[in-house]
């Protein structure tokens, strides 16, 4: 009895070291900006005079950005380590809301939009590299954690967001979120790990052959990789871009109720983040990833077919469940690719994954002008099929759980 009482002390800060609570808080602050955005598309469209088809573009504009800021970063990750790239675009995701939310035109607007989205996808490589990082010099997965937190963020600015907005105005909620965001990255950078060593030549876990060009068939492996991830993200860029248009265009939602599908769909996938290292080390990586999508393709007909609000919603909720697993096993897969350097697997992969979260959504813009939100999530579905036939390539995510 007094053995275990002084085994849980211990375990628990084995468990939740201060590196791996500051990982946590950078992907939590980045999914708290995303929420917070998520209501404002709405009013950044009205602002601008946008068609959803232009609103499509300047989504565009926010995924060119990040897809362009992402390779950068993931080389300055490998060279450098994690730390320092992730908090510099901490530090720059904050600044680039104030211009945001003050641009007069839809030039200054698609220059901020992609300054924007620059901060956005760079944090997103930087972070998910550190929690790598912490993953292998821990004993246990945490990589579906560390997304989980993102979902809390998430949740917190969409459920708060559109209610910031009707008491403090667009330009005041931002500027808040701002100060809140420079706030944070203080106790952040104090504790981070600093992982410049292991993401460097001279790494303590880099394998026999990861100091040379990587082979070709660790590279496919990532490629791989990195197409599960895209395939997964591709709903939940729609789910983060569209759901509040979605809402307020089809099922008359207000400007209050507008970011509740993407806080419902946080809040749940949150949940299932925090549960997925778990179910992830008793069912492995392949079954969690099927079972995965599987779970997404149900939940996707809901929202498609959804009569009302609250239908929906509870729909959104549902591919919460679907897709909260499915990055952080891609992602943890792609830093264990043996024969890559951490640094290097993560960054492609995220890449590519990215995008779907990125761009994917522009051309949803352009074919929900034309046949509306609820055909194009019913067509998502295809998305998660593909899934099914790579999840074979997702083995190596069992790894960090299997010390």
């Amino acid at each position: 009895m007094t053995a275990d009482a002084l085994r849980r002390p211990a375990s628990w800060r084995d468990a939740w070291p201060r590196e791996r609570l500051a990982v946590a808080g950078a992907f939590l602050a980045n999914g708290f900006v995303l929420g917070n955005w998520t209501p404002q598309i709405p009013l950044f469209q009205q602002r601008l005079g946008l068609s959803e088809a232009q609103l499509g573009l300047m989504i565009l504009a926010f995924g060119i950005g990040a897809v362009l800021a992402m390779p950068l970063l993931g080389a300055a990750t490998a060279r450098f380590g994690s730390r320092m790239p992730t908090l510099a675009m901490h530090a720059i995701l904050a600044l680039s809301l104030p211009v945001l939310v003050l641009a007069p035109s839809v030039a200054v607007g698609a220059v901020a939009i992609l300054l924007f989205g620059a901060a956005m996808g760079g944090m997103d490589v930087a972070m998910n590299a550190n929690a790598v990082s912490v993953e292998r010099r821990g004993s246990r997965a945490i990589m579906s954690s560390c997304h989980g937190f993102w979902s809390v963020g998430g949740f917190i600015g969409a459920s708060t967001g559109g209610f910031l907005i009707v008491a403090l105005g667009s330009v005041g909620h931002f500027l808040l979120v701002a100060a809140i965001l420079l706030v944070a990255l203080v106790p952040i950078g104090r504790v981070m790990l600093e992982d410049r060593e292991a993401s460097g030549p001279a790494a303590p876990t880099a394998e026999a052959g990861e100091a040379g060009p990587a082979p070709s068939a660790a590279r496919l492996a990532v490629l791989g990789i990195g197409f599960c991830a895209l395939f997964g993200m591709v709903p939940e860029g729609a789910t983060i871009d569209w759901s509040a248009i979605y809402l307020r265009s089809e099922l008359g939602a207000d400007v209050a109720m507008s970011g509740f599908a993407f806080a419902a769909f946080s809040a749940v996938m949150a949940l299932f983040r925090f549960l997925g290292d778990g179910i992830r080390d008793r069912l492995g990586a392949v079954r969690t990833l099927r079972l995965s999508a599987l779970a997404g393709i149900g939940a996707l007909q809901v929202v498609g077919l959804a009569p009302n609000l609250a239908v929906a919603i509870l729909g959104f909720a549902l591919l919460g469940i679907g897709l909260s697993n499915i990055a952080p096993i891609a992602f943890s897969a792609a830093g264990n690719v043996p024969g890559l350097k951490p640094g290097v697997g993560i960054s492609m992969a995220t890449t590519i994954g990215y995008s779907g979260i990125l761009i994917a959504p522009s051309a949803i813009g352009y074919l929900a002008e034309h046949f509306g939100f609820q055909a194009v999530f019913l067509g998502l579905s295809i998305c998660l099929l593909a899934i099914l036939a790579l999840s074979p390539l997702a083995r190596g995510a069992d790894r960090p759980s299997a010390h």
